[in-house]
């Protein structure tokens, strides 16, 4: 490629008056963001309308001039909206196109709107903006998705199934005490957005491109106009700092990461071998081959993408590992992930809510496998451990029991009730279901504890509810 070949003069940029001659189209090729950041449009928009009113504010921007860039700016929001935006090849991002076309639209006086403001701090008040609406949108998704296992806990009433460790059998629980296991889950991931939301509400408008400005400008006023909670403290460190975007993707990356867990269980449940779920029509899908196959791909899916999610997490983290102050063009690389990362978020959580609400739960066979299996073996130690043994010494007995029950083929109920210091008395408790009323201790897996769990569940809800409303964020998308 020769120089002339490379070179396009024509094309104008922000900083056109620095150079000699026009970028080439390799760089232009490499360094657009603009088919991903137009997605910040609207915040772009909200950000330059505020900017223009402080402008307005401390007198370096007449009222008529501040009034005619807000009417070009309405203009560009609504073609945009309308998909008749003419997109140019000198838009490098959405801010240039915003501001291209409100000079267009306002003559000279767009020419302002840019008066001591860099793409430094709009970006990152264009990301801070979209990440606090989209934050508020995962919360209130997260709420959804824990009133369907809510309600799918108490539907479930005395149902119970085999808990798992190793996934080997262990222990009877409830079907609502693991169902409610997930939905506490779930809400510790709504106060991590909460709090990602927190590191996101602070303006950086003002900072300039990295120390501030020598223009009487008002970030405060901004920052209230905006519904900041408050504005930067340190111009250098506001441009730069990603913090929020790694807050908000590690949230959602724990969001995946819990949405894998249940799925990894209905993949499992609604296979033959565990028979423990059907999984609605709507919600599966068949083969292109085998004409009888039913397949839990959402489940399969919530696995598959938690490792993508991890990855935009992990990719944005080596990103800023070697950053020096202040903002560094590298910066870019954060939206990417963290728009793939809300996008796929959001669509699981409402896929994995429609799942779980729409499915059956086969509890016959759930509990047909709790109480053919040795789960009821450390309640036998717990009867020889309330006769005085100690612990130890009863978890060997008891070890032994059940070794001799494989050994010979017997039920275990059949050797306890044969055992010195056993006996009937403790082969009752390995009666169908017996094992299950026997947990009263708080948060145990009992009907009286997992009775009040679902009391004090549901106010944990009802408080997540509330503080999800106070984030005080509108979603643009």
């Amino acid at each position: 490629m020769t120089p002339d070949d490379s070179q396009t003069p024509d094309a104008t940029t922000l900083w056109h008056g620095r150079f000699e001659s026009g970028p080439a189209q390799a760089l232009l090729t490499y360094t657009v963001s603009l088919p991903f950041d137009r997605r910040l449009a609207p915040y772009d928009i909200e950000g330059s309308r505020a900017h223009v009113r402080g402008l307005v504010r401390v007198d370096l921007l007449t009222a008529a001039d501040g009034d005619a860039i807000l009417v070009a700016l309405d203009e560009v929001e609504a073609e945009i909206a309308a998909d008749t935006f003419v997109w140019m090849p000198s838009d490098e991002d959405i801010h240039t196109a915003v501001e291209r076309r409100v000079t267009e639209l306002a003559g000279p006086a767009g020419g302002r709107l840019h008066t001591g403001r860099s793409r430094n701090d709009q970006v990152a008040t264009d990301l801070r903006l979209f990440t606090k609406a989209q934050l508020q949108t995962t919360a209130g998704l997260l709420v959804d998705l824990i009133d369907v296992l809510h309600e799918r806990a108490v539907q479930a009433e005395g149902a119970y199934l085999p808990g798992y460790t190793h996934l080997q059998r262990a222990q009877p629980v409830l079907l609502s005490h693991h169902l409610l296991a997930h939905a506490w889950t779930f809400a510790r991931d709504v106060r991590r957005i909460i709090a990602a939301h927190t590191a996101a509400d602070v303006s950086p408008l003002g900072a300039g491109a990295l120390a501030g400005s020598t223009l009487p400008l008002d970030p405060d006023g901004v920052a209230e106009d905006l519904g900041f909670a408050s504005r930067f403290e340190n111009s250098l460190d506001v441009v730069s700092d990603r913090d929020f975007v790694a807050d908000a993707l590690y949230s959602l990356t724990m969001i995946a990461i819990h949405l894998s867990r249940i799925g990894e269980e209905f993949v499992l449940w609604s296979s033959e071998e565990f028979a423990f779920v059907t999984v609605d029509d709507g919600y599966a899908t068949g083969s292109s081959m085998m004409p009888q196959k039913k397949n839990p791909d959402i489940a399969e899916l919530a696995r598959g993408k938690a490792g993508r999610i991890i990855g935009n997490l992990t990719g944005l983290l080596a990103t800023l590992k070697g950053l020096p102050l202040a903002y560094n063009r590298d910066l870019q690389e954060d939206k990417e992930p963290l728009f793939d990362a809300f996008d796929q978020v959001h669509a699981g959580l409402v896929a994995v809510g429609g799942m779980i609400e729409t499915a059956v739960f086969r509890t016959d066979n759930m509990e047909r496998a709790a109480d053919e299996s040795a789960a009821g073996a450390t309640d036998i130690a717990d009867y020889l451990v309330r006769s005085g043994m100690p612990f130890r010494d009863a978890h060997a007995v008891v070890a032994a029991v059940v070794r001799q029950s494989l050994a010979e083929d017997r039920s275990l109920a059949s050797v306890v009730s044969e055992t010195d210091g056993l006996g009937a008395e403790a082969a009752a408790l390995l009666a169908a279901g017996a094992g299950i009323k026997l947990r009263t201790s708080p948060g145990a897996s009992g009907p009286d504890p997992v009775a009040v769990q679902i009391e004090r569940h549901a106010a944990a809800v009802a408080d997540l509810k509330l503080a999800v409303r106070q984030l005080g964020s509108t979603s643009h998308d």
